[in-house]
């Protein structure tokens, strides 16, 4: 097994192939991001209600509830396989829309580009986790999440760069399916082969009932969803409380989402950086516990926008570093369904922000601080899961 050496100047394969999947990623991670910050201006080109394409967006949420059913193709085909077919999907996708610029294509290539994305991130993770040695897999696996914020603070500038440049909703399309095919290309060239299998992996329904089956691996997807059912039940509604707290919604939001992105990438950068040598649970904890602070300290930084924004930055960044922590420990837990629980991480992920989108605006109504105690307490729940359940280090 090739594994991360920091003994190597040069940049060994198996670095290549990280880098290159991070890439890969990155494409994929500004085509799902963009939606958000375009919204309303996609729906003026469209001619639609905004409540149209927000439609379209829940739909695409939904999906990734049935994770797993894509997930288990790279435990079936291989993770080469998986990857390429995903990035191909993405690139069809975007290519429905440069062609036919209409909403019914616009609301089917959402779709596709979440199937891409929830086949290639467990695909990716798993091939990770095949190939990197435990011991510096926070390493890789923070790497690639470097993907994530990146489309945040390098992807959406330069597509809404060609939106304002082409005077056009459309512009970005186009440009995203020659991405998807160059990441492809690029996924196909620094990967090795798929090697055949030397022992059959499990189908999703005998997937499904290893893992309900191992404690652990139950209690690290509840741990993943209570982390995102709290970071959701503040983040569906921090536009509302800057909004109603400062009247100032444009330039405060606009600040709020930098923030927002300098925080993911601090707390990727953090993971990278330190995970592999404190120990991963122990990071994991550190995270939950900070993270419910930050919950509680939000509403009492209201006084004014500079408080605000510093305590968005740090709810954002240990919310980052607990859960891509997170990630590389999910990776060990079941080494021989390793894409089919990694697409369950994914499936108890969008559960936890459904489950948070669907009570942040009901306590929010009762002031913020009611999303900041039932935030806390879902942090504070997940670490007694992880202290008492999940003994990998």
């Amino acid at each position: 097994m090739r594994t991360l050496s920091a003994n190597h100047v040069r940049l060994s394969p198996l670095r290549i192939q990280i880098i290159g999947l991070a890439v890969a990623r990155l494409v994929l991670n500004a085509g799902h991001r963009m939606v958000y910050p375009f919204l309303p201006t996609f729906a003026r080109g469209l001619g639609v209600d905004l409540e149209a394409i927000a439609l379209a967006v829940t739909a695409r949420s939904g999906l990734g509830v049935i994770s797993p059913v894509f997930g288990a193709f790279a435990d079936a085909r291989g993770r080469k396989n998986a990857m390429l077919a995903a990035l191909l999907l993405f690139a069809a996708s975007m290519a429905l829309v440069s062609l036919w610029p209409t909403y019914p294509a616009l609301f089917v290539a959402l779709l596709l580009g979440s199937v891409a994305k929830l086949v290639y991130d467990p695909s990716m993770q798993a091939y990770i986790g095949d190939r990197v040695t435990y011991t510096r897999r926070g390493l890789a696996i923070a790497i690639t999440e470097l993907s994530w914020s990146g489309a945040f603070l390098l992807g959406i500038p330069l597509l809404g760069w060609l939106i304002a440049r082409a005077d056009t909703w459309r512009a970005p399309f186009p440009l995203l399916t020659l991405a998807g095919l160059g990441a492809s290309i690029l996924v196909w060239r620094v990967l090795p082969a798929d090697e055949p299998l030397a022992v059959r992996r499990p189908s999703l329904a005998e997937g499904a009932r290893i893992v309900l089956a191992h404690p652990t691996a139950l209690a690290g997807l509840f741990v993943s969803m209570l982390i995102n059912l709290s970071n959701e039940t503040i983040g569906i509604v921090y536009g509302a409380w800057m909004e109603d707290a400062f009247g100032l919604q444009v330039a405060a939001l606009g600040a709020a989402s930098a923030v927002i992105g300098l925080a993911e990438l601090g707390g990727e950068s953090l993971v990278a950086g330190v995970v592999d040598r404190v120990g991963k649970r122990r990071a994991v904890a550190a995270g939950l516990a900070l993270n419910a602070g930050a919950c509680l300290l939000l509403p009492a930084l209201a006084f004014r926008v500079e408080g605000a924004l510093v305590g968005l930055f740090v709810f954002y960044i240990t919310f980052e570093f607990a859960i891509v922590s997170l990630i590389p420990i999910m990776t060990e837990l079941l080494p021989g369904a390793r894409a089919t629980l990694m697409a369950g991480n994914v499936a108890f992920f969008a559960l936890g922000r459904m489950v948070g989108a669907l009570i942040g605006p009901p306590l929010f109504a009762s002031g913020l601080l009611a999303n900041g105690i039932v935030a806390a307490a879902g942090n504070l729940l997940a670490l007694a899961l992880l202290v008492g359940f999940v003994k990998q280090e």
